[in-house]
């Protein structure tokens, strides 16, 4: 055997046949020198070529996730191969406006990115000392979200959906209309979708081709028919792009990571089929530190340029808030942005419900300098003031609204125009953030002045007088 040969399977341990397949997971034993997450290169017998990605790994045998699925391989046949080394995906900034699938494999018809780094899918820990509180205002040009539930640079802040509401519709708006007003600086986005359907795949795509928006984004696919598997490598896949754009290009980075329910159920089957004790609905018991190992790679470090700000989407199962998935993400992420069937059924879009829906970080990314100097204080006396409405609603529906108070009707009639003309807004409007907060101001207007404990009376002054009875022009 030549010495090239020697070295070459020194490097790459090769291990003819396997000794289990359960579901995408191969077990693979007598084997050596073998390390948690290495790259595995398979080989069926007619020659087709998969990779893998070792989820276990011991003395003499480890656990393989296939990646493309274990379809046609055979116990006796099934050639494996040890790469020695992570998966990493090629990076660079000619990946704006490509389209790849969840392990970074083009699916556009255009050759393969021309890289000069390929990095970790895993990623590197942040030292939680280097990193910068995020105080940044991101502008989306939705008024519920800018207003109420303000994005901040460096921020997690998922939104909880549910079966058939608009959050695809909602996440195109965000892609399309984020933005970083009153700098000049470079932004990208990264989108990770998991699990969609064709047609929800084709509909993301046009849309950000059709707004010119597809040249700023790097999209990577995992759809539906796709093993289960691929969606767990599929956020790592974009996060590793987003890491590169923000600390090697120096860009702010928007990452939007749909449907985070699809990757959780990939992950509650992978561990089913590793034969591990379950926890809560089945999911694994560390579900909550996978998770984190996703949303704790989004935020600012010091004295570098640029930024990662998440936007992670999950559909909670029937609407339940409590479920484990968006129970365990609330805990991880700042805050949450939900979306109410109620208003969705109402034809309301978007049917962002603002009462329990929460911004950690808002405070400190808006204000004078960031956004308005009476952003605070609006924001606190409109959710003060629709809190009132779903108090006053649940009285009528037990007496009846012929016998409410005027000032009862006159909280209706706010409620009404807060829901038509504050929250809803077409597709394609792009709100300023001066036009969010005097559309406020305008629905305020409907309550008499002395009804507005939190906002000054310099505000009132300045703001309330311009008003025109809650009726927007």
């Amino acid at each position: 055997m030549s010495n090239e040969k020697t070295e070459d399977l020194i490097k790459y341990r090769e291990y003819q046949g396997i000794q289990q397949i359960v579901g995408p997971l191969i077990f693979v034993e007598n084997i050596h020198n073998v390390g948690y997450n290495e790259l595995v290169e398979i080989k069926t017998d007619h020659g087709e070529k998969r990779i893998g990605q070792v989820l276990e790994a011991n003395d003499n045998a480890a656990v393989i996730q296939v990646f493309e699925g274990t379809t046609g391989l055979t116990i006796s046949e099934t050639t494996v191969r040890f790469k020695g080394e992570p998966l990493r995906i090629p990076v660079s900034k000619e990946m704006l406006g490509r389209v790849f699938d969840g392990v970074g494999r083009p699916i556009d018809g255009s050759p393969e990115p021309i890289a000069k780094e390929r990095w970790d899918v895993n990623g590197a820990p942040i030292n939680p000392t280097a990193r910068t509180y995020p105080t940044k205002f991101i502008q989306t040009g939705i008024s519920a979200i800018d207003g109420m539930t303000t994005l901040v640079r460096g921020q997690k802040l998922p939104i909880f959906s549910g079966p058939g509401l608009s959050h695809n519709r909602l996440t195109a708006q965000i892609v399309r209309q984020a933005k970083i007003v009153g700098e000049d600086v470079s932004f990208a986005i990264v989108f990770a979708a998991m699990g969609v359907k064709h047609d929800v795949a084709r509909y993301f795509i046009d849309n950000f081709k059709k707004t010119g928006v597809l040249e700023n984004v790097v999209l990577f696919l995992s759809l539906a028919d796709a093993p289960s598997v691929e969606r767990l490598i599929t956020p790592r896949t974009a996060l590793t792009m987003a890491e590169y754009l923000a600390f090697k290009e120096n860009m702010h980075v928007l990452v939007v990571l749909t449907d985070i329910t699809n990757y959780c159920e990939a992950l509650r089957e992978i561990s089913i089929a590793r034969g591990e004790i379950p926890s809560r609905k089945s999911y694994p018991g560390y579900l909550y530190s996978d998770l984190s190992s996703l949303y704790e790679r989004a935020g600012i470090v010091e004295n570098a340029t640029g930024s990662i700000t998440q936007v992670p989407i999950l559909s909670m199962p029937n609407d339940d808030i409590s479920h484990p998935i968006p129970d365990l993400t609330g805990y991880i992420t700042e805050g949450q942005i939900v979306l109410e069937r109620d208003l969705f059924q109402k034809g309301i879009y978007p049917p962002i419900s603002v009462l329990p829906s929460l911004s950690r970080l808002m405070k400190d990314g808006i204000g004078t300098g960031m956004t308005r100097d009476d952003h605070a204080h609006l924001a606190s006396q409109l959710f003060a003031a629709y809190a009132k409405v779903k108090d006053v609603r649940a009285l009528a529906s037990v007496i009846g609204e012929e016998e409410l108070t005027p000032l009862d009707n006159t909280y209706l009639k706010f409620g009404e125009a807060f829901e038509s003309q504050f929250l809803s807004q077409r597709e394609d409007e792009d709100r300023s953030i001066e036009e969010t907060l005097n559309i406020g101001w305008k629905i305020l207007s409907i309550l008499p002045r002395e009804e507005l404990h939190r906002v000054t009376e310099e505000e009132m002054e300045k703001y309330y007088h311009n008003s025109t009875n809650g009726q927007i022009e």
